[in-house]
């Protein structure tokens, strides 16, 4: 958590530095619509929210946090010239996963639902350090898809109270949708 805020803060003041226009801006939104582009990414992370809530408790916290802030240590590393063979691989087993434990309504304990939130935002987090735009402010690319990815997590959380709330059975099919997208992914 400490390392997604240092990062989403050190985005947020670089267009302080009276260098605007060199790639703070333009790397924060990008960073923004990093995410937001990608149908796996979107889908796992809206899942990660969904899963979070469906779990309650302290999952609601802890799942996107654990989420987010290793997204943002990978990033960092692919942006570092780091190596994951195989990180699109895992985003779209990552949607399978997700989906399977939304489906069966899977509440492990949390440090092992947190654990496999921090697994999954591997591979996202890789993909999305590894596509940092040329003449973009790593720092301020990196806080937009920080940003980007809290929001896909809370509009997750919002699902899940929805549904919980009102048609708890549509929570096993949307994972059960999740399940079948991710194999299409892995497929195509």
């Amino acid at each position: 958590m400490a390392v997604a805020l240092t990062l989403l803060l050190t985005g947020v003041a670089a267009p302080a530095l009276a260098h605007t226009g060199v790639g703070s801006v333009e790397g924060l939104a990008q960073g923004l619509l990093h995410p937001l582009t990608g149908l796996d990414h979107v889908l796992a992370m809206v899942a990660v929210g969904l899963w979070a809530g469906l779990v309650g408790g302290k999952a609601r916290i802890a799942y996107p946090v654990a989420f987010v802030a290793t997204m943002a240590l990978a990033g960092a590393w692919a942006m570092a010239g780091g190596e994951l063979p195989g990180a699109e691989i895992g985003i779209a087993v990552s949607i399978v996963i997700l989906g399977l434990a939304i489906a069966l309504k899977a509440s492990p304990p949390l440090a092992a639902g947190a654990l496999a939130c921090g697994i999954f935002a591997i591979f996202h987090g890789f993909a999305h350090g590894a596509e940092l735009p040329e003449n973009a402010s790593g720092f301020a690319y990196a806080a937009g898809f920080i940003i980007a990815t809290a929001a896909l997590h809370g509009a997750g959380l919002f699902l899940a109270a929805r549904l919980a709330q009102h048609a708890p059975v549509l929570a096993r099919v949307a994972g059960g949708g999740l399940v079948l997208a991710g194999v299409a992914i892995l497929a195509g």
